[in-house]
């Protein structure tokens, strides 16, 4: 890679904060700092800290971070960090230097594109997830407002002066294609990884999680649940088989789907249905364990525009997954592509209830190898790999 110009990161989440986005961008950052001195803009406190030790180098932007329900607050706070975000590239980009950043908050992509075009830099743009697309999913937008269909004209220049734009689904290119001036050339597909290692992992009476549990086949539920996900589904399908003493769920997670799942459980008192709150990393290979298999419950229109980075980690320990999304949804294209699992129908509780009942009854022996198998694909060196050599390319473009 040239020593001209440096890599700069842009991401509102990076370590010490938990989630899967700070993970990645860390990832990348510290793999392309083996080749490049690699700048990291973070929106996260105490990540200049944790990364003092070594590389990369970590500039922390002064960031405001409510709660996702404080749906206001949250909007300013988000706009502020953008905005602030925008100096700081600013400040510090130089021509030929190459830049990475992620649709999160998502007014971010605009003010990073509009800074790297000003200062003469190059850009790559992960979409983990699509704007306005997975607002209006989630309910939150209106496909006619003011509001998305502004930000649906915002995106083609945004996206015509990018460099490159990285999916992590092979749905969102279609999505992309729509908006002028994007060609298939400019994008690249990099899936994320699975962070255990491949193996079918034996389901055992003494596993701590299913211990208390009488039920001969347990289904699971486990990570965020925000917007784009359906908890409700799953709790509808757990009421219609409440009266299935050989089918349990095992409900874990963390946001405001699974503060609605605790809701409804204290009315409700399924005998059927345990809560355990948010698993942390070290107990996650366990916790995953205890189940025969994981639902992913996402809402209407999910193709395209989100891919559960959860999925891989399912299949690496050997578990079939029940996806509720569209078929042409990423993840339920790899299901039934290799038939590792089953896809319902967003919105049917009966269509679910049924699917599980369905799986108590099948033999997932083949379709837990075959999941581990195919999890193998879905390599944290390759994605690395992925990251660095179109970094590379872009930083010797003329």
């Amino acid at each position: 890679m040239q020593k001209s110009g440096k890599v700069v990161v842009v991401s509102q989440h990076y370590p010490p904060d938990p989630s899967t986005t700070a993970a990645i961008m860390a990832a990348i950052s510290e793999r392309v700092a083996q080749d490049a001195d690699v700048l990291v803009l973070s929106g996260t406190a105490g990540s200049a800290t944790a990364a003092a030790a070594g590389k990369p180098e970590v500039i922390e932007v002064r960031n405001w971070m409510p709660g996702k329900a404080a749906l206001l607050k949250r909007a300013l706070a988000e706009l502020l960090f953008t905005a602030r975000t925008f100096v700081a590239m600013l400040a510090r980009l130089r021509r030929g230097d190459v830049t990475l950043t992620v649709p999160a908050p998502f007014m971010l992509p605009y003010a990073f594109a509009a800074a790297v075009k000003l200062k003469g830099a190059r850009s790559v743009l992960v979409m983990h997830d699509l704007y306005p697309d997975v607002l209006i999913m989630a309910g939150l937008l209106k496909p006619d407002s003011l509001l998305a269909k502004a930000m649906h004209a915002l995106n083609a220049p945004m996206f015509r002066a990018l460099d490159a734009i990285v999916i992590i689904g092979r749905d969102t290119e279609k999505l992309l294609l729509r908006y002028s001036g994007v060609t298939s050339d400019k994008i690249r597909f990099i899936p994320n990884w699975a962070t255990l290692a491949p193996g079918v992992r034996a389901i055992t009476p003494d596993n701590p999680y299913r211990r208390a549990l009488s039920a001969r086949y347990v289904v699971g539920l486990s990570g965020n649940l925000g917007f784009t996900h359906d908890p409700v589904i799953v709790f509808e399908a757990a009421r219609l088989l409440r009266d299935n003493g050989d089918i349990h769920f095992l409900l874990s997670g963390w946001g405001m789907g699974f503060d609605r799942l605790k809701a409804m459980q204290g009315e409700a008192k399924l005998p059927n249905v345990t809560l355990v709150d948010r698993v942390e990393d070290e107990q996650l290979e366990t916790f995953l364990s205890a189940a025969n298999a994981w639902i992913i419950p996402y809402r209407k229109n999910v193709a395209g525009v989100s891919v559960p980075s959860r999925f891989y980690n399912l299949l690496a320990i050997g578990r079939p997954v029940i996806l509720v999304s569209e078929v042409d949804a990423e993840a339920a294209l790899t299901v039934t592509e290799h038939d590792i699992g089953w896809v319902v129908a967003p919105g049917r509780a009966d269509e679910l209830a049924e699917t599980v009942r369905r799986a108590a009854g099948s033999d997932d022996t083949q379709r837990a190898e075959r999941a581990t198998e195919i999890s193998r694909r879905y390599d944290f060196n390759t994605a690395i790999t992925g990251y660095a050599s179109l970094i590379s390319e872009l930083a010797k473009r003329p």
